[in-house]
């Protein structure tokens, strides 16, 4: 009965008849068809029914057989729109296995680094793999051994091979690309998938409503799919339709009508509306002449004023900013006229925040949430919040702030403080957030509704703090940045503060580019008045964060020292220069500035941990255990210090010790793909075999692309006379990453066991190649050829 039901109901929409037929029609022509259409553009001004059509459109698809994919302004990158992909087919059963591999890949390797810097006191800890890479002069991220797929397997006397071997180990680069280029590393595994799920149904149609927000981001990823082979081919059978409120960007798709149609979307014509108005019984001549005249017929409104089902023309509401009281005229209960008003402020509601909103010192009904759902101009996103329509809400909005200044204020500081309440609890929830918590999505999502309600209640004096708050989302990357700007635009736009709306214009225009974003929007904050010195320190500190992370590591040198000449005692300016001479192997240099930053924070947890790391890399193990030591008694808790640790502890020949450091570091953080393969090493060298593939097997589910952890697996095999599939292992380990010399290196041996004399010394050579100075190859070389071989 509910399935009819709702097909009745689909049934009396009304409206956009043309629209609707042109789509439909489209799939009567197969792809090879010239009149068949693979873009479909739907875009006018807010209240013009965009998303009602959108809707109307994925029933139509789905009736006609077709995979149906639906994604809104809650996307804020790439991955993001690939994440709900997958999710949503897998509601309509069709599973999408490498995708949802590599995205699981994608959020552990971000995992790893909120972790690794929600735990560090000062700037993050440079991203896995760049440091070794940074020595080698290579652009890349931070190669630190605690916190990534690429993470510090090597040892500090293996790094201490030389530059050239590092460059060549990285030369594919494809962890560095899946971190700093999700989108050029993810992209073809979403088309395999497409191609595959293409075979099994006629049509995929791929929705991405609220065009206008997400095109920063989506636009020109969308555009290389559909017209370039550059991420791999998009199967025939795939239909797009985008929908906004600006026509398609001329500059990117100029020349695109002839596989691409634009849907224009205006006012309802008079018919449309009175159909409309029919269908809600509203039939009275002088009624719908007045609807139509007050609604400008925006579908929107039309809707909205006949849902007060008005029986004679002083009934129907205005709903133009100067006469919002009148459109809620007919609702007598003066606690819910005035709720209709208060539950305006919020870009979302639930019934907490309705009850903030609404609080104006008397009781709040406890069905006034379920009213406010039911009204004709809200609607439930995805996540099960509700929200205005805009066209609504800005002249509620507008009205309240120019009629109710005191209560627009306050409104607003009621529904801040609630989201403060909210976002502290979650740094409870997530113990150490306080550290990094804008890499923590539930964390952020709180904050920047707080930071949208501060500049609303005072755009001028929340505007310091709210820049401030920015410098910490750029120190999250550009997507995160982006929430941020968002949240400032909006309060622009709707406080009507010109000030405001110059940072968001320019802020919005500086995050356009996905991979320097973050670095041109502290930029603009450096060049502009309006941070304090603390504030300028902290961009200088995070400016050379991302410069760090772009491998552009004297410039990063020069933002530390602007910090440290602003602020001597700034201790994050020492750890940003420390952190940054080691990945340039300046090793004196950088316990220098540890010392500093020692001098300034004594006994800091951290800098005791940087300095013991910074030995280990030095090649000095004993020298780093004291500091660890010391370390771990500041912090127990800390599974970073203690898989430095017990690596040291390998090295320096207690591998039991080491194995129960590295079993404290997992207890504390089972999902440590570095502590596993250590700790899988060790393992295997006291004869723990079963104990080091069953660590293997646990690291390759969180990190599948680690070519380190399956060249490990390629040693226990060897040792276990298991040749063949020894070689198989350390093939799939040179696949992911061929320049890895150790695994040529260790691979010869398994084949020389085989038999294959030929290519053994073939394997040994493109160890050498790698690596000149690999002096352990070069003697198995010897030793199988002879020193004149």
């Amino acid at each position: 009965m509910q399935g009819l039901i709702r097909q009745r109901r689909r049934a009396g929409f009304v409206g956009r008849r043309d629209e609707l037929r042109a789509f439909g029609e489209n799939f009567e022509f197969p792809p090879e068809d010239d009149r068949h259409r693979f873009l479909f553009h739907v875009h006018g001004p807010a209240g013009v029914g965009k998303t009602s059509l959108v809707r109307e459109m994925s029933q139509l698809a789905t009736g006609r057989g077709a995979f149906v994919v639906y994604v809104d302004e809650a996307t804020v990158d790439v991955p993001s729109v690939l994440a709900e992909t997958a999710a949503q087919f897998a509601q309509q059963g069709r599973t999408v296995k490498a995708l949802e591999r590599s995205l699981a890949a994608y959020r552990q390797r971000a995992h790893e680094a909120v972790a690794a810097a929600a735990r560090e006191p000062g700037p993050d800890v440079p991203s896995a793999g760049s440091a070794a890479m940074a020595r080698a002069g290579v652009v890349g991220l931070g190669m630190v051994p605690v916190v990534g797929a690429f993470a510090g397997v090597v040892d500090a006397d293996r790094v201490a091979h030389g530059a050239d071997r590092l460059r060549a180990r990285f030369r594919s680069q494809e962890d560095a690309r899946l971190v700093l280029e999700p989108e050029r590393v993810l992209t073809p595994v979403l088309l395999a998938e497409l191609t595959e799920a293409a075979d099994a149904a006629p049509w995929l149609v791929l929705f991405f409503d609220t065009y206008e927000r997400t095109a920063p981001f989506l636009d020109r990823w969308l555009h290389e799919v559909m017209t370039t082979d550059r991420h791999g081919e998009l199967p025939a059978n795939v239909v797009v339709v985008t929908a906004g409120q600006r026509p398609l960007d001329p500059a990117r798709w100029d020349g695109a009508a002839d596989f691409a149609v634009e849907l224009p979307l205006r006012p309802f014509t008079e018919t449309e509306a009175r159909d409309l108005l029919t269908a809600k019984g509203v039939t009275e001549e002088p009624v719908v002449t007045e609807v139509l005249r007050l609604s400008g017929r925006l579908p929107v409104l039309v809707s909205t004023l006949a849902e007060t089902g008005p029986a004679a023309p002083d009934d129907v509401g205005d709903p133009s900013a100067t006469a919002v009281e009148r459109f809620l005229k007919w609702e007598q209960d003066p606690v819910r006229r005035a709720a209709a008003l208060d539950c305006a402020l919020p870009r979302r509601l639930d019934e907490e925040i309705v009850r903030a909103a609404a609080d104006g010192g008397g009781e709040v009904p406890a069905e006034l949430f379920g009213w406010l759902r039911a009204l004709p101009f809200v609607r439930a996103d995805r996540t099960g919040a509700a929200r205005y329509h805009d066209v609504v809400r800005a002249p509620m909005l507008r009205l309240r702030r120019t009629t109710a200044p005191a209560l627009w204020s306050s409104g607003h500081t009621r529904v801040a403080g609630l989201y403060a309440r909210r976002r502290a609890a979650v740094e409870e929830e997530l113990r150490s957030a306080a550290g990094r918590p804008w890499m923590h999505p539930g964390w952020r999502a709180l904050r920047v509704e707080e930071l949208y309600h501060q500049l609303c209640a005072g755009p001028r004096a929340a505007l310091p703090g709210v820049l401030r708050e920015g410098i910490e989302a750029c120190r999250a990357g550009t997507a995160t940045a982006r929430e941020w700007a968002r949240a400032v635009a909006d309060a622009a736009d709707d406080t009507d503060a010109e000030h405001l709306r110059a940072w968001a214009d320019d802020c919005r225009a500086a995050l356009a580019d996905e991979r320097t974003g973050a670095l041109d929007v502290l930029e603009l904050f450096l060049a502009r008045p309006g941070l304090d010195d603390a504030g300028r320190v902290a961009a200088y500190n995070v400016h050379g964060l991302r410069l760090f992370h772009l491998g552009r590591l004297r410039e990063a040198l020069g933002d530390h020292e602007r910090a440290i000449a602003l602020d001597p005692a700034d201790p994050w300016g020492h750890h940003g220069l420390a952190i940054t001479y080691r990945a340039l192997g300046e090793y004196e240099t950088a316990l220098h500035h540890l010392d500093a930053a020692d001098a300034v924070v004594p006994g800091a947890e951290w800098v005791a941990r940087d300095r013991g790391e910074t030995y280990r890399r030095m090649g000095r193990p004993a020298d780093a255990l004291p500091w660890l030591d010391r370390a771990h008694a500041i912090d127990p808790s800390e599974p970073l210090t203690l898989g430095s640790r017990g690596q040291v502890k390998f090295v320096l020949g207690r591998p039991h010790e080491a194995l129960a450091d590295l079993d404290r570091a997992l207890a504390l953080w089972p999902d440590y793909p570095w502590a596993l393969a250590r700790r899988a090493h060790i393992r295997h060298a006291v004869g723990d075999v079963a104990g080091a593939f069953a660590d293997l097997d646990r690291a390759a589910e969180l990190d599948p692309d680690g070519a380190r952890i399956h060249g490990e697996r390629g040693d226990v095999l060897r040792f276990s006379d298991r040749h063949e599939e020894a070689v198989a292992a350390y093939d799939t380990a040179l696949a992911i990453d061929p320049g890895y010399a150790w695994a040529w290196g260790s691979r010869a041996l398994s084949l020389e066991a085989l038999g294959r004399t030929r290519e053994a010394v073939a394997s040994l050579d493109e160890a050498l190649r790698i690596d000149p100075e690999y002096g352990w190859a070069r003697e198995q070389r010897e030793r199988i050829t002879g020193p004149t071989g």
